[in-house]
């Protein structure tokens, strides 16, 4: 096992590891004891009590955070004729067609954080599939990424849109913002994370729903949550 740093150890010795934190604190306390020299970024991790094997269990949605992630994501856009043109205007940084399908494929090109298709487009943008579906990039009508509506689509993910979706261990890993944003818009970011995974709660879910959760930065120890405390 890799040697903790004497700052990272300095950090750790600020948390209670026995306590479960409300989230304001834990948010508060993340930002307190990041050290790093860049400003690193605040992550959720929630565990679910549901079993993401079954398709009725599953956990997926998007949401705009009401002070974004800190980070401007990279839009690219599938449309064409007017969609593209649309695309364009609301501020995606590529817009195409079978050109970026081609792009992609050959120079294994992948300068993007966010790929939203028009419906038309989708038989195009399935070719893709193998490649973009183990990054988690491949458009999906639940996270509004495959839409008309290009517009609304590209402007949302600009403004901090975030994704959330279960990994195979049914936990939901979601970057919430910036240690510099501070305990209290952090703490506002997560809660509108959290009130839409509460809303999007399976009905097929049986037992405790939350889980665990824990906040980490990118260098720090992670802060347990009370999940009782995150309203159900």
């Amino acid at each position: 096992m890799a040697k903790k740093s004497k700052k990272y150890v300095e950090a750790l010795g600020k948390i209670d590891r026995t306590k479960l934190y409300e989230s304001k604190e834990a948010l508060a306390l993340v930002s307190e004891i990041a050290t790093a020299k860049f400003d690193e970024t605040v992550e959720a991790h929630i565990k679910l009590g549901v079993d993401s094997r079954h398709a009725d269990q599953q956990v997926r949605g998007a949401i705009v955070l009401p002070h974004g992630t800190g980070k401007t994501k990279k839009v690219l856009v599938f449309a064409k004729g007017e969609k593209a043109k649309e695309a364009e205007a609301a501020g995606a940084d590529f817009v195409g067609a079978e050109d970026l399908v081609q792009k992609i494929q050959k120079e294994n090109w992948f300068d993007f954080d966010v790929v939203v298709a028009t419906p038309d487009m989708m038989g195009v943008v399935g070719r893709l599939g193998r490649v973009l579906g183990p990054k988690g990039l491949m458009p999906n009508p639940k996270s509004g990424t495959v839409t008309f509506d290009v517009t609304k689509a590209v402007e949302e993910i600009k403004a901090g849109k975030v994704e959330y979706r279960l990994d195979k261990s049914n936990i939901i890993h979601v970057a919430i913002g910036k240690v510099s944003f501070g305990g209290e818009k952090l703490a506002e970011n997560f809660n509108v994370l959290m009130n839409a995974i509460i809303k999007a709660k399976p009905s097929a879910a049986k037992g405790q729903y939350l889980r665990s959760i824990s906040v980490t930065s990118t260098m720090g120890p992670g802060v347990k949550i009370n999940p009782a405390r995150v309203s159900e």
